[in-house]
């Protein structure tokens, strides 16, 4: 029988079968054994929710007899949430930021979405350090480029010369994710800056500038009184995108932004094909409720010292039971090392003890398994139990 449905779009649903299995495995399992005895550390949802200040200012907003709030917007956003979007990031990187400088965003996805739409040709490659986030594979393919990865080092910060080793003159851009989903890495300003002489020359080379793209929507979930560096001073043709999808809660809300650095290479070009992107993809504008939210919530925050106290709850117990595992500084992830080389082997034992974990290969990370910390404290003192046990099963 002919398939009704794109060849392009089964392939992805057969790359995209680990997350998939992960999720369908524990509905079934909660639904068999109870929530209380399946441990799912299997999905990076934000568990916090968002600051007080949301509400009421979401409140001030229906209550203020307002009339048209709710008829299409400009497909660039809100005037004035692009100035407040652009003051704030002149101020926190003393470059000159207008509001023709920002795009309103469905989230960091959709965001992702409408800069790739608006740079890639077809065959264009986009390069980006391993392990990543799962979607970017799919994002790149969804207009007609390529993703091509390089692996990091063993603390899993960059690796120039992997990164210059994939080059090709196909390379549009270069993709990067600080703080890092899978690893919880935050790449320090000295190694940013490394990588912005390197684009450089590299740039030279090909002839042609290649963007840097920061995926940042982890920026202010970061530890220890780690300041997340700014990339828009390091590297003049920087396109950063964010969504306020962990720092302020509001995942289901999708509302992030594009913004393109003042000096970028046909700016004003770029600046006005990421509306039209943002329109013809279909996403129209990003949320217009929560863009008039966001000024309300200026300086707001979830509480990250939570996360932090998930990482140094779980970390220091699986270290001792001998994981192996990089310190996170950011983010709600661990990425420990398999105790067995086949990560997928070793989350199909866990299953089996009804803890449910990502293998590291859905990451482009083989040989490691994620955990996400968006659980209570009581999940993970039932789980550290079953982690042990697990290890123990792996070592034989």
């Amino acid at each position: 029988m002919t398939q009704i449905v794109s060849e392009a779009m089964a392939r992805s649903m057969e790359a995209s079968s680990l997350i998939r299995a992960m999720f369908e495995e524990g509905a079934r399992l909660r639904a068999e054994h109870g929530a209380e005895n399946v441990h799912d550390f299997s999905l990076g949802n934000p568990m916090l929710e968002p600051p007080a200040r949301f509400r009421e200012a979401v409140a001030e907003i229906l209550g203020g007899g307002g009339v048209g709030l709710h008829r299409y917007i400009p497909n660039a956003g809100l005037p004035e949430v692009r100035r407040y979007v652009a003051d704030t990031l002149s101020a926190e990187t003393g470059l000159a930021f207008g509001p023709a400088h920002i795009t309103m965003a469905c989230g960091a996805g959709g965001g992702l979405n409408t800069v790739l739409k608006a740079l890639l040709n077809p065959g264009d490659e986009v390069l980006s350090p391993a392990p990543y986030f799962v979607e970017y594979d799919f994002y790149a393919a969804n207009h007609g480029g390529k993703l091509v990865h390089a692996p990091t080092d063993a603390a899993f910060q960059l690796d120039l010369a992997a990164l210059d080793a994939a080059v090709t003159e196909r390379t549009r851009a270069v993709l990067v994710n600080s703080p890092n989903n899978p690893t919880g890495v935050v790449y320090p300003e000295a190694s940013l800056r490394a990588l912005a002489d390197w684009l450089r020359r590299a740039s030279e080379r090909i002839g042609r500038p290649i963007i840097l793209i920061s995926d940042e929507p982890y920026r202010r979930i970061a530890f220890d009184g780690i300041q997340v560096p700014q990339i828009f001073p390091l590297y003049e043709h920087t396109i950063v995108v964010t969504s306020h999808s962990k720092d302020l809660g509001l995942a289901a809300e999708r509302i992030g932004y594009v913004a393109v650095h003042p000096e970028a290479a046909e700016g004003a070009l770029l600046g006005d094909v990421l509306v039209l992107a943002n329109r013809i993809l279909g996403f129209v504008n990003a949320p217009a409720l929560m863009q008039r939210v966001l000024p309300l919530l200026a300086g707001e925050s979830v509480d990250v010292a939570r996360y932090q106290a998930l990482r140094d709850k779980m970390l220091p117990a699986l270290l001792e039971m001998g994981y192996e595992c990089v310190r996170p500084q950011g983010a709600f992830y661990l990425f420990p090392r398999s105790p067995i080389p086949d990560d997928m082997a070793f989350c199909r034992l866990a299953q089996e003890e009804r803890l449910l974990i990502v293998p590291g290969a859905a990451f482009r990370g083989p040989g490691f398994f994620r955990i996400a910390l968006c659980v209570e404290e009581a999940v993970i003192d039932r789980a550290l139990p079953v982690f042990e046990r697990v290890l123990a099963q792996a070592r034989g």
